[in-house]
């Protein structure tokens, strides 16, 4: 056996006892011997290699209140605590700087039906009658008076009545004699609807007359147009309650009334009804005419004669001399007669004051220029 046999075989010199050692080692566990720096480096990964995803980890949720705009905007550093998850980063405006404190947001709404802010906010009204038989008189609110005391003496009535028409007044009339009273209702200046102890409507109206003449004082209180609406569908009987998009008009109940315009409530009123009821209000409020035991001249048919007929006739200085005299609005109403309408129905069609009538028929029977009757 030579020197070279001898020293293969010799443990530790780099023959195979070395490499015996390096198996031992694996078996029991051991790591293996990682190149030192000048062995080769380990092998890199490459883009075509295949990455098994990692799935990420759940984040517990985040709840976030909007805050508080009466709180301070700048809070102590040691008041600053982490989330479980970062806010996003937002870039910052021009002109602001990153470290600058957010602008505070819209305080946080809640959700509720409103029904408790609706009720403070709905005005109650007074009844100015309380107790009254009348249903209008029931219902009419608190209103204090722009005339009271007002008199056949020193007032004439058709003259305030067409003053008040004049001047497109909302507002109710209240003439009283001892234990007698009437009511009427006024909108644009025109009255509307009226109670009295055993009448409504026409009926009333001339009630109210009757008590004026007979020495009755008078008052006037004046109403906002959207009441007067409401309360102008007030007759003799209440009907059955149905509440729409657009209904206008009074709910009575046992509880108290409700004042509607529109579907929407605009008013409430702590005077009742035994059951419950519907008071519709028009959509435009018809005039009340007079009777015709008080008016009998507004419900009387008239013929024209030869006179009238020329007034009408555009060729004739009759014509012209008549237009000069009553205008455009006399040739109409005189025309209305011509074709056998009664001023009480020419008022109703036309929306004329009735007294503003009774001068004109005056004058045109004075000039020969209608007949009464036929």
């Amino acid at each position: 056996m030579t020197g070279r046999d001898d020293a293969r075989k010799r443990p530790g010199n780099g023959g195979r006892g070395g490499e015996d050692r390096k198996d031992r080692r694996e078996k029991k566990g051991q790591l293996p011997e990682l190149p030192t720096n000048g062995g080769d480096p380990p092998p890199e990964l490459t883009a075509d290699a295949a990455l098994v995803p990692t799935p990420p980890a759940k984040l517990p949720r985040k709840t976030v209140v909007l805050p508080d705009p009466a709180a301070s905007l700048a809070a102590p550093a040691d008041s600053l605590s982490i989330g479980p998850v970062a806010d996003p980063v937002v870039a910052a405006r021009p002109g602001e700087s990153e470290n600058d404190p957010p602008e505070p947001g819209p305080p946080e709404i809640q959700n509720y039906d409103g029904q408790d802010d609706l009720a403070d906010l709905t005005p109650e009204l007074v009844p100015m009658f309380p107790g009254a038989g009348p249903f209008l008189a029931r219902f009419l609110p608190y209103s204090p008076p722009t005339h009271a005391g007002l008199n056949q003496n020193f007032c004439d009535l058709h003259a305030f009545l067409k003053y008040l028409h004049e001047a497109a007044w909302y507002g109710y009339l209240h003439a009283s004699l001892g234990d007698q009273a009437a009511y009427v209702l006024l909108f644009e200046g025109r009255t509307v609807t009226a109670a009295a102890a055993s009448a409504t409507g026409e009926q009333a109206l001339g009630e109210l007359l009757n008590l004026y003449e007979q020495g009755a004082a008078l008052s006037a209180h004046p109403l906002p147009a959207v009441l007067a609406h409401v309360l102008s569908g007030i007759g003799n009987r209440a009907w059955k309650f149905n509440l729409t998009e657009d209904f206008t008009g009074l709910h009575a109940r046992p509880t108290g009334a409700i004042f509607y315009a529109r579907g929407e409530i605009v008013a409430t009123l702590p005077a009742t009804l035994p059951y419950e009821g519907a008071f519709p209000a028009p959509l435009r409020p018809q005039t009340l005419i007079l009777p015709r035991s008080l008016a009998g001249w507004a419900h009387h048919q008239y013929t024209l004669t030869l006179r009238g007929k020329d007034s009408m006739n555009a060729i004739t200085g009759m014509y012209q001399q008549f237009r000069t005299q009553h205008g455009l609005a006399g040739i109409a109403f005189l025309r209305a007669l011509g074709e056998r309408l009664t001023p009480a129905e020419y008022a109703m069609r036309s929306d004329v004051a009735l007294h503003d009538l009774e001068p004109l028929v005056q004058e045109f029977i004075k000039t020969g220029c209608v007949r009464e009757g036929g």
